[in-house]
């Protein structure tokens, strides 16, 4: 029988720290005298004949543990049940899967563990939370890693296209990425002190639909004008999305592609440039001139260099792989307090009734959250009606307090 191994299995989208967690599970398991294989293209080849992985080392890990992107091939493949074989585990005697990557990712992951376990084979199963998004269900005030690292190169690039706002006397209207949750687009907007940030946790009192959105735009660029300041930025999450039906996305007038499902390709188009589209045909029947240009803030996040924190706390969560491993813990999120404490959050206490990992939205009745929003913004309110006629027949349409029903 081969020496006994653990496997390290990368699924999702890229985040900065990857090769982090991967560097320092393998350290520390090479160290515990561990065979450590690094599976690539994710779930995808792993109960076939063929699985794709390579045998890692020391070398290896050293080389990569401070790079962006990820050493080990991903893959968005999700498996069926019926897919699950026990051949891999089995042929190189394997003791413990890590994986690393989202919700998606920790859910066949758990589904997984139950298949190994109801076949009388003992592989311990332990999930590296990993997303841009920071969107998993940890403990209050623990990010995902790569969330922090995303978010610092979001803020560079928007305060880049601050100054551009600034030095042309135009509105930037960006799209930040974030499926159902607004953590990356809040972040970064706050930091970079955008005047409107959209996110969908903030229609926790009424629908959203893309009229809403592009009026509460318009309120911050009238509102603006008010002030006397002829530019700004305004960030939506493209978590928005998530909450429309076909009918809502279809009614832009974009021309989209198609899924086998008849449902539009999101991914297939620019978000910004949709928001952007519709405010400015919203300002032309308004008769208001104001200049504005979409810009995407997504995909140039997922592969840059960790920064200190990610790298840092992504070693953490590696040796604390180790730890729940020799605490014989199984089906697991590995987890670290603002105190640096590891500890286990079970799969089986974060899902809903498919099994499917439940998602962390943000807290939008937070008092870091409210603060945000009350005090931050730019946008009509009340007491801004009567200037604001001078650019609205109807300012209280554009009352960002009566559009959220807040």
């Amino acid at each position: 029988m081969k020496k006994e191994a653990i496997a390290i299995l990368c699924a999702g989208g890229p985040a900065p720290g990857i090769n982090t967690v991967i560097g320092s599970v393998t350290k520390v398991f090479l160290n515990a005298g561990y065979r450590v294989l690094g599976i690539n293209e994710g779930y995808k080849t792993l109960f076939t004949d063929k699985t794709k992985y390579d045998e890692l080392n020391f070398e290896f890990a050293d080389t990569v543990f401070s790079r962006g992107g990820s050493a080990l091939q991903m893959s968005r493949y999700k498996p069926k049940d019926s897919e699950f074989s026990t051949t891999f585990f089995i042929k190189e005697n394997i003791k413990l899967l890590v994986t690393i990557g989202g919700d998606d990712t920790a859910s066949t992951a758990n589904r997984l563990a139950k298949f190994l376990a109801e076949n009388n084979l003992k592989v311990t199963n332990i999930h590296v939370p990993k997303t841009i998004d920071n969107d998993l269900p940890l403990p209050e005030g623990s990010p995902t890693f790569g969330y922090q690292s995303a978010k610092e190169e979001g803020v560079r690039l928007a305060t880049t296209i601050y100054e551009d706002a600034r030095a042309s006397g135009n509105w930037f209207i960006l799209s930040a990425m974030g499926r159902e949750a607004g953590h990356l687009a809040v972040g970064i907007g706050t930091a970079c002190h955008m005047p409107m940030i959209i996110i969908p946790e903030m229609f926790n009192k009424t629908k959203i639909t893309f009229d809403k959105i592009t009026r509460m735009i318009i309120s911050s660029m009238v509102k603006r004008k008010i002030l006397g300041i002829q530019y700004g930025l305004a960030i939506v999450s493209e978590g928005v999305f998530h909450f429309m039906n076909d009918e809502e996305i279809e009614g832009t007038g974009i021309n989209f592609t198609y899924d086998d499902h008849g449902h539009p390709e999101l991914g297939n188009v620019s978000k910004s440039h949709i928001f952007n589209m519709l405010v400015q045909r919203k300002l032309k029947k308004l008769d208001l001139t104001i200049r504005s240009r979409p810009n995407e803030i997504g995909y140039e996040l997922r592969c840059c260099r960790p920064i200190a924190f990610d790298l840092s706390y992504a070693t953490l969560l590696g040796n604390g792989v180790m730890k729940l491993f020799q605490d014989g813990v199984t089906g697991c999120m590995v987890t670290a307090d603002p105190a640096g404490n590891i500890s286990p959050l079970f799969l089986k206490d974060v899902e809903d009734e498919n099994g499917k990992v439940k998602i962390r939205l943000v807290n939008i009745n937070s008092e870091r959250t409210q603060l945000i929003f009350h005090n931050n913004l730019h946008f009509i309110k009340k007491e801004d009606y009567q200037a604001a006629k001078k650019y609205l027949l109807n300012p209280e349409e554009y009352d960002f307090y009566k559009i959220l029903n807040w």
